[in-house]
């Protein structure tokens, strides 16, 4: 009889600890629903003592989500335990997740503490849980680089003080295949009182292992796997739960596992998780990459002509892919539009559907056909905006070789136009400094990426940018046919961003 895979979801947590990624509470929310319809067993809302838009996360996301468990992360200390507690307490299946270092690379160069000093902390942190809920999640951090001996004793401890789930992660993405499930198999057999807890296993893709490594895990004894959307995560990520959930579907027969996976929603989480993030998918990527149902050689459009399944093992269809295509362009109607709106994720209100619908038409008439990815760019930009305190009029540039760079902005501020003229270290350094006096916000520039999220000449180029601005750090997006055009909207709404902070 198959047995099933409990899937936690740590997309909104883990998941946004990635390297510039700054997601608010809206946008939280809106994936919190999509991960809803996915049927993810346990949501990973937030660690809430890390900041007030985490702690709102996780109170606002327990609030309306009632049919999944709601989990907030906590070191093993009683102020964070509390935050946690008090963040969780209108959701209807709270789950505390708290966690402290195992290994003695951990113990001596982090915590500074003995072994006997972290088991009692283990003790008495597990204890502090239960003040607020009996589903409690221990984690031994670092688990793969500990004495398994140690490992052992610490699990007991958390077991006899009340964890229902224990959680062996491979913090540092360290360990091998076999390596990983043979340490599995090995706490299966020594902790006293396992057999009554649930198993966890939360995979890093430091060496690329962390979805072979939970695979593996599951067929010694572990029965839930921690993962995020599209990978997601610190440094290289996590597991994929696109990938977890699809070789279980796939290879179910062989492996005699099942989640309840709604793998049919695959495809709209993943767009979504890329549209609000910025961390587009990979083309390459398995499941949910753009060209993972693509053929381009010869041979392979033969097969495929013949008998698709010569070279697809998996149908788009089942992860809610469509296997044909509407071409819009400058003559498509609003309801085609609204149409691949949904199919790609999005729902969105009369108010957001105006204004993507206008920015869709205006950018048809520069490029002809607009693809997803153009689609993607739109909405992210266009109808997630924040309150608009300064607001482009114009911009004029003056460049070229054996010429300083010349940026003439307007920029519209409570109805009134400003206007400034500087010089620069090319046409986007004079755009910004030209900002900077305008706005008379002091900043400085951290990141500034940009690339095109579709295809040919006529591509739209994505700026995304951080500055940051008395010690706090925003993220500012902005799209255009033209990259001066993108950078100095991205500037603006990082700009903008900067003031809604200050006003909160």
């Amino acid at each position: 009889m198959s047995q099933k895979i409990f899937i936690f979801d740590t997309t909104l947590r883990d998941g946004e600890q990635a390297p510039g990624m700054h997601l608010s509470v809206k946008e939280k929310l809106e994936i919190a629903h999509q991960l809803q319809k996915l049927n993810v067993d346990i949501i990973e809302a937030g660690f809430p003592i890390s900041s007030k838009s985490d702690f709102d996360a996780v109170k606002e996301i327990s609030k309306v989500i009632r049919d999944k468990s709601i989990a907030a992360l906590a070191r093993a200390n009683f102020k964070d335990i509390d935050a946690a507690g008090e963040a969780l307490k209108d959701a209807a299946n709270p789950v505390i997740h708290t966690f402290i270092s195992s290994s003695d690379i951990h113990l001596k160069h982090q915590l500074n503490k003995t072994r006997e000093q972290v088991l009692e902390i283990t003790a008495e942190s597990v204890k502090r849980c239960k003040k607020y809920t009996d589903n409690i999640e221990f984690s031994a951090m670092d688990a793969t680089r500990s004495d398994k001996e140690y490992l052992v004793k610490m699990f007991e401890i958390a077991i006899k003080n009340g964890a229902k789930i224990l959680n062996v992660p491979d913090t540092v993405g360290y360990a091998l295949p076999l390596e990983y499930s043979g340490l599995i198999e090995y706490l299966m057999n020594n902790v006293k009182g396992i057999e009554n807890t649930i198993i966890s296993v939360h995979c890093h893709n430091d060496l690329g292992l962390a979805v072979a490594n939970s695979i593996l895990a599951i067929n010694k004894g572990a029965r839930q796997i921690e993962c995020s959307v599209n990978g997601i995560g610190e440094r290289a990520g996590n597991a994929a739960i696109e990938e977890v959930a699809l070789i279980l579907d796939t290879r179910k027969k062989d492996l005699n596992f099942y989640t309840d996976i709604n793998i049919r929603e695959i495809a709209k989480t993943s767009n979504l998780v890329a549209a609000l993030t910025g961390y587009l998918v990979a083309p390459n990527k398995a499941i949910v990459g753009k060209n993972a149902f693509s053929h381009e050689a010869g041979i392979h459009q033969d097969g495929m002509l013949k008998d698709r399944s010569t070279y697809e093992i998996l149908k788009p269809e089942d992860i809610g892919l469509s296997a044909s295509k509407l071409i819009l362009g400058k003559h498509s109607g609003r309801h085609a539009f609204v149409k691949r709106l949904e199919d790609l994720g999005f729902n969105l209100n009369e108010a957001e559907i105006e204004k993507s619908f206008e920015r869709f038409k205006s950018l048809a008439e520069k490029k002809g056909a607009i693809n997803d990815n153009d689609l993607k760019a739109i909405i992210q930009n266009e109808t997630r905006e924040i309150k608009e305190y300064f607001k482009l009029n114009y911009y004029h540039i003056l460049s070229g070789t054996n010429v300083k760079s010349t940026s003439t902005v307007g920029i519209d501020i409570n109805g009134k136009l400003f206007e400034s003229v500087h010089f620069g270290d090319g046409p986007i350094d004079a755009s910004f400094k030209a900002i900077d006096q305008i706005t008379k916000i002091s900043t400085n520039l951290i990141d500034y990426s940009i690339e095109a999220v579709s295809e040919g000449k006529d591509a739209i180029g994505a700026v995304k940018i951080i500055i940051s601005n008395n010690g706090i750090e925003v993220l500012g997006r902005g799209i255009s046919t033209d990259v001066i055009e993108a950078s100095i909207k991205a500037y603006i709404n990082a700009m903008n961003r900067i003031v809604e902070n200050q006003e909160t």
